[in-house]
């Protein structure tokens, strides 16, 4: 079988594609490295590393995503804005991975249905900006583009194309200790109260992840007793994603390798980005003729796709064809974030877009409620306030019952740290809060007990959703 015949045509008349097929196309988001050597060499020695995913588990993602997309399982996705490699350590990797496990015990508990956790770590180092160029002290410098492009620090703003094998070589150490942790048992939930509850120290809050955690126990107990138990109570999947923004990295860590669902009678070879299980497209990167949108047509990974209140609807549509033609369900995931000003009077005609067309039911939604909510404070300190956040939530939560469509997960910033960069939340932070802990080097994150706090709501939401359903059963 020849490399072009595992791919699929978006029409009868689409041009061929391969890894490279991108660099034909105008582009957005690109660095211009002037070390035009260095980033041949760099490239280079990118392609002769080993893969940092395989495909069984990216497959096994598209397997769980096929899933939500019908209903019957809820994506959490989260993590940091800008992943920086200083992060590559333990503690810092331990804490997202239990705040993470924390929310999907939570999400467990109230939506009654499994939990798809995928986080924002190992290999977000590369974020958008609107300008290239920023002013610190009265001095005008290149703007930072994350770890893998350029340094924060002012005197590290050059792009330095070694950064590309950096951000590989940091990707593997945070998913080696990831698998690691996963496997000796920081997610087995016969030990729930393990994971510690670290800064979470609000008594009703508390006590709402206490009752969680005791539901799951008493289950875990009662299968143990009736001899139902088994590994999957002492481990749990995590998968990893990043924006595909810096399409020079993910052309090099793309391979054709075999694919693991087809049968040994008829071997079959896909393309798969093996820098991530799962990537999205960003909102300023999503022109249908565009560099981005042609790279990741020709990939097998499940695909995210963030859309805004520029999105005109018609361009759902074209994307989803473009990107997903065989109409696979969970292939594409649409991420909206519009703002909790915007989203009702935005969501309903974009639902209605996908619903009513040959699309319905096979993408994954999925609510953003962090980019549209973005403001600036107290002489250009860029935050969020948790109030606008949860307004987005719940009012996506609310259009999408109205609408008869399934909100099948959340994607969020967010730290295990104990940040002080959005506003509001039970702690009840205030401009005057945020220089307490401010450590984002690019846009603000919740932190742990304001994530917890979504998580309450969404389950609560779908608990109250079940309790109605009851009554008038």
């Amino acid at each position: 079988m020849s490399e072009e015949s595992s791919l699929p045509a978006t029409n009868g008349h689409a041009p061929e594609w391969t890894p490279d097929s991108w660099r034909s196309k105008p582009i957005k988001q690109c660095p211009e490295y002037p070390d035009q050597a260095g980033l041949a060499k760099a490239v280079s020695a990118l392609k002769r590393l080993p893969p940092i995913v395989h495909p069984r588990e990216i497959i096994q993602l598209k397997q769980h995503l096929r899933d939500v997309a019908q209903g019957k399982a809820f994506v959490l996705q989260g993590g940091d804005c800008a992943e920086l490699f200083d992060y590559c350590e333990q503690n810092a990797i331990e804490s997202k991975i239990k705040l993470l496990l924390q929310m999907s015990l939570v999400l467990i508990w109230g939506a009654n249905k499994r939990v798809v956790r995928i986080g924002r770590m190992a290999g977000q180092y590369a974020k958008p900006r609107s300008s290239p160029m920023e002013t610190i002290n009265g001095r005008q410098l290149p703007s930072f583009r994350g770890d893998i492009l350029n340094g924060f620090h002012p005197d590290e703003r050059d792009l330095d194309p070694n950064r590309l094998v950096r951000a590989y070589h940091h990707s593997s150490a945070t998913l080696n200790y990831v698998r690691a942790a996963i496997s000796s048992g920081i997610a087995d939930i016969s030990r729930p109260l393990d994971w510690g509850l670290g800064h979470v120290r609000d008594p009703v809050l508390k006590a709402k992840y206490q009752k969680a955690v005791d539901f799951l126990k008493d289950m875990r107990s009662f299968m143990h007793t009736i001899g139902a138990e088994n590994e999957k109570f002492h481990t749990v999947d995590l998968f990893t994603s990043h924006e595909g923004l810096l399409l020079e990295y993910e052309e090099s860590l793309t391979r054709l390798l075999d694919d693991p669902t087809s049968p040994p009678s008829q071997p079959h070879k896909a393309y798969y980005d093996t820098s991530a299980h799962f990537l999205w497209i960003g909102d300023r990167t999503r022109q249908l003729d565009h560099a981005h949108v042609e790279f990741f047509r020709g990939v097998a990974n499940p695909l995210g796709v963030k859309v805004g209140p520029t999105t005109p609807a018609s361009d759902l549509l074209a994307l989803l064809r473009t990107l997903n033609p065989a109409r696979e369900p969970g292939k594409i995931t649409l991420i909206t974030r519009y703002g909790a000003d915007k989203v009702g009077a935005l969501l309903p005609a974009h639902i209605r877009a996908v619903e009513d067309s040959e699309y319905a039911r096979t993408v994954v939604w999925q609510c953003d409620p962090m980019h549209g909510n973005t403001q600036s404070v107290n002489g250009g300190i860029k935050t969020r306030r948790f109030s606008d956040i949860f307004s987005e939530l719940q009012q996506t939560l609310r259009i999408h019952k109205e609408q008869g469509s399934y909100l099948g997960g959340v994607h969020l910033e967010l730290t295990g740290d104990a940040v002080t960069e959005c506003l509001g939340g039970s702690e009840g932070l205030d401009e005057d809060d945020l220089s307490t802990n401010y450590t984002s080097f690019c846009d603000p994150r919740l932190n742990e007990k304001q994530a917890l706090e979504l998580a309450f709501l969404i389950a609560d939401h779908y608990r109250s959703e079940r309790r109605d359903e009851d009554e008038s059963a």
